[in-house]
């Protein structure tokens, strides 16, 4: 497509918010303030381990800013590592585990046993670790925890019921890891990809104490209507599964650091929307609730902006996170970001001063490796005259089929971080007649 020059500034003036938001996140960034000092190790030793699409950058930084000795092992997704010298990267399957991830657990739990007081577990934890760490109980299998995953994700359940859930079938979640490196003393370094940015939701918490029980995972899988393998409820039902609860000794001196969060991410955008002189308003960081139904509220808001001016005139761009859901009734390709655009579209109608990107952070919206997409105001009518039907697309979860069509697809390759969700909706101010 060849858009005009307006809509060309505009697309590039998001794309720009896009790209600060993920900037800011980058764990190069990130995560040298927070090392301890070599000083207050003494004569112990830096072990570091970790989870999560970042969790390899992230330990890339920390060699880069650790003069010390060190050693350890983190898991990141197919395609994220990042070469380390003494931190060992293996990569593993996500959202749905594999045996890579399971045998990379295993070597994890392994790797902390008979530690001394005076040594340092340094734990490196961002979104996507859930599905990296997926050790069962004893009792289930890999198998059970991929068919349980599977069921989640078309569920429509939250990221924090989803976890819930998650981590009372897991060997290694739920602060099961942080028990294990006892008496050692445990850093956590955390990249936020969930809304209201709870430790015990950030790849299920396997190094923080879960206050939540059996019983509300079950409760999760009543909720949704979820099918689970019999040995699987057994384990909820018994109470097998219950993890490392607050006060836990074993968890004593633990400490937990956010390092970047995505309220930090949408202030980055918004300083660079301040800087080409459009007025950024962040209407929150953790949305969530049905893709589709957020992108209508997301969509109804910039119509009242635009035509009346209503809660701020335009120009401005509106700015939000958090991590909608997706009930999967379609047999399309699609993702929660571009099901939200392709509502905002919709509603929108092609106005023709809006215009918006949805995006995930991490550069994977779904299971494709595409990040999100771009909505134009003259998407929709592009997309008639390709014979594409918007509301039958909605319709079969088609958001990436849509966009791709379209030439519209936001594409960014692994952005090695992970703050979650990411939209912008612009709205231009009107011709002065």
């Amino acid at each position: 497509m060849n858009p005009t020059p307006s809509e060309g500034a505009a697309r590039a003036l998001l794309r720009r918010l896009f790209d600060a938001a993920v900037a800011s996140a980058q764990p190069a960034l990130c995560i040298p303030p927070h090392l301890p000092a070599p000083a207050e190790l003494g004569t112990g030793r830096l072990i570091v381990i970790g989870a999560g699409k970042a969790s390899a950058a992230m330990a890339r930084a920390v060699e880069d800013n650790w003069r010390g000795p060190l050693s350890g092992l983190v898991v990141t997704r197919y395609g994220y590592a990042v070469p380390c010298e003494r931190i060992e990267i293996v990569e593993a399957a996500h959202p749905v585990p594999d045996a890579a991830g399971l045998a990379a657990a295993e070597r994890m739990l392994a790797l902390v046993q008979g530690l001394k007081a005076d040594d340092l577990v340094l734990c490196l934890i961002s979104g996507g670790g859930s599905s990296l760490l997926p050790l069962p109980l004893a009792g289930l299998t890999l198998d059970h925890k991929q068919d349980v995953n599977r069921a989640l994700l078309k569920s429509g359940a939250t990221i924090s019921e989803m976890n819930c859930v998650r981590r009372h079938l897991s060997g290694i979640k739920g602060g099961r890891l942080a028990a294990a490196c006892h008496p050692a003393r445990v850093l956590t370094l955390l990249i936020s990809d969930v809304p209201g940015d709870n430790p015990i939701d950030i790849a299920s918490g396997p190094t923080v104490p879960d206050p939540t029980t059996c019983a509300d995972a079950l409760a999760v899988i009543r909720r949704y209507g979820i099918e689970v393998p019999a040995p699987v409820r057994a384990v909820l039902e018994s109470g097998r599964g219950e993890s490392v609860k607050p006060g836990d000794p074993r968890l004593a001196g633990h400490e937990v650091r956010m390092i970047a969060t995505p309220q930090m991410a949408l202030e980055a955008a918004a300083a660079v929307a301040s800087q080409s002189g459009v007025t950024p308003y962040i209407l929150g960081d953790a949305l969530e609730g049905e893709a589709r139904d957020v992108g209508k509220v997301l969509a109804g808001i910039a119509l009242q902006v635009a035509n009346h001016s209503q809660p701020v005139p335009a120009p401005c761009v509106l700015l939000s996170g958090g991590e909608t859901t997706v009930t999967v009734r379609g047999n399309g390709r699609g993702g929660r970001n571009v099901e939200c655009l392709l509502a905002i579209a919709i509603t929108l109608d092609g106005h023709p001063r809006i215009h918006a990107l949805a995006g995930d952070t991490d550069g994977v919206d779904g299971q494709e490796e595409i990040a999100g997409a771009y909505l134009a105001p003259d998407s929709l009518t592009r997309a008639w005259a390709k014979g594409l039907r918007p509301k039958d697309a909605l319709a079969d979860n088609d958001g990436h089929g849509f966009f791709e069509a379209l030439g519209d697809s936001v594409i960014t390759g692994p952005t090695l971080t992970n703050v979650n969700d990411f939209r912008a909706i612009l709205i231009e101010a009107p011709t002065k007649s």
